[in-house]
């Protein structure tokens, strides 16, 4: 099951980039179930859960917006339009699981959106994605940041003698 969960994730991975790509490049025929069910029939073989691929994507569609307000303020260095279309695609997949899927444990789904990140990525994408959904965590459970260590003091050998 789990790995078939991975690969729905990477099929949800690519209808949402190549939908959110037609629509920035302002295609009409753009149809997020028509691309859903052409990318899920390539798998066709292998896919037993089609219901995971399907509410994965519908729930992302639907939820956009929340997902991006979710996304501001844990990358407010990354304006939305900034971040590299498949980091936000991963993020969305990423934070619609920790909001809404609390069937999946949240390290569960932060490995996986990693792993998306390290096939799919830049190469900085999977440190970025990590970051990113480790404080979306840590926000939906109430934690606070870890505070920045405080530098430690370098004692030379002879200052020990003193």
């Amino acid at each position: 099951m789990a790995s078939n969960r991975h690969l729905g994730r990477i099929i949800a991975l690519q209808t949402i980039y190549e939908w959110t790509f037609r629509r920035r490049a302002n295609d009409v025929t753009c149809d997020i179930q028509e691309i859903l069910e052409r990318n899920i029939s390539r798998y066709k073989d292998t896919v037993d859960d089609k219901s995971f691929i399907q509410n994965l994507v519908h729930g992302i569609t639907k939820h956009e917006k929340k997902l991006d307000n979710t996304l501001r303020p844990v990358a407010p260095e990354w304006p939305i339009d900034q971040i590299a279309l498949m980091d936000r695609v991963i993020l969305h997949i990423g934070i619609y699981e920790l909001l809404f899927d609390k069937d999946i444990p949240p390290k569960v789904v932060i490995n996986e959106a990693v792993e998306l990140a390290k096939s799919f990525g830049g190469d900085n994408s999977s440190k970025f994605i990590n970051g990113v959904l480790g404080t979306v965590l840590r926000d939906i459970e109430g934690k606070p940041k870890a505070k920045a260590e405080t530098p430690l003091t370098v004692v030379q050998d002879d200052e020990l003698a003193k």
